[in-house]
């Protein structure tokens, strides 16, 4: 065998490969197209961005740890508005296929987000919706810690008119039931998962090592959390689109989300590492298929489930 068919579909979607970057991790442009062509990339998945520029936590924000790093960067950005006029065209220019990223820390602000988004070019394939961050009308709970929360936001987020993703996290009493809620609202495909909460502390200072106090732990240390996250929303949603994150950092750890459940994944914290990370997973898959004797890379899709 020496050619492999990595295409895949996440829903309405159709992607060359099935290798993204993961929001938060490739900036909001095209800052890493030094180091790969972004159109060789399945898609290149932006950091999420609310309606209005956004500061972030205070410094320090990352913190590397034994099987990752946790970061408190509070999702600074420019907000929709600027990233359409100022940032998306260097992006949609290197012939990326672009998947924008929205927040909120209310239902209305991501209506605003959504609706903001009905204008971007239709390099701009779908929309990712970030619930996993904390809702103001909620204390620190995060949006998709509850079904009825994260119902309401993807209900709300219909005007950016493309299809749309809901981010999950992995903290929740009942994951499958919080994507079931996203999909009825009318989620297109689950990116699971977002990064893990956790805390470092400092010990010469006793105190939280990072400027927001507590953060998100990513990197190898979660992709078992991922795994299993994939795994069983796949064998409760069979017919929902789903992209895995969590971990990705060679061939082996992208076939294990896949064979779990996704249609693609997505590669975060190894870029920070190495920023040609994404195309190293995508050659790692295609040489695993070719070891394998797999001709398709969406027959992987699954495989994991016994459906006998």
């Amino acid at each position: 065998m020496t050619d492999v068919d990595l295409s895949v579909r996440v829903g309405s979607v159709a992607l060359p490969d099935p290798v993204m970057t993961a929001s938060g991790t490739a900036g909001h442009g095209a800052e890493l197209g030094a180091y790969v062509d972004l159109a060789a990339l399945g898609a290149v998945v932006v950091k999420s961005l609310s309606p209005e520029p956004w500061a972030g936590n205070p410094a320090p924000r990352l913190r590397p740890t034994p099987a990752g790093m946790i970061n408190s960067v509070g999702l600074q950005g420019p907000g929709v508005r600027r990233w359409l006029a100022d940032e998306l065209p260097e992006l949609v220019a290197t012939g990326a296929r672009v998947v924008a990223s929205i927040w909120g820390r209310t239902v209305e602000e991501y209506e605003v987000a959504a609706e903001l988004l009905a204008s971007a070019p239709p390099e701009v394939v779908a929309v990712e919706v970030n619930v996993s961050c904390p809702n103001l009308k909620d204390g620190r709970r995060m949006f998709a810690q509850s079904p009825e929360a994260t119902h309401q936001v993807l209900a709300t987020t219909a005007a950016c008119g493309r299809p749309r993703w809901a981010k999950l996290t992995p903290a929740t009493a009942d994951l499958v039931a919080v994507a079931a809620a996203a999909v009825d609202g009318g989620a297109e495909a689950l990116t699971l998962v977002n990064t893990v909460p956790g805390m470092v502390i400092d010990l010469d200072r006793r105190r939280p090592a990072l400027g927001g106090g507590s953060g998100g732990l990513s990197g190898p240390a979660i992709h078992p959390v991922a795994v299993r996250a994939v795994f069983e929303c796949r064998a409760a949603l069979a017919d929902v689109a789903i992209v895995g994150a969590g971990g990705v950092v060679d061939g082996e750890t992208a076939v294990e989300l896949m064979l779990a459940g996704a249609d693609a994944v997505q590669v975060g914290t190894a870029t920070f590492a190495d920023p040609r990370a994404c195309l190293r997973v995508r050659d790692g898959i295609e040489r695993w298929c070719r070891d394998h004797g797999v001709s398709r890379v969406a027959e992987l899709q699954g495989a994991a489930h016994d459906r006998s």
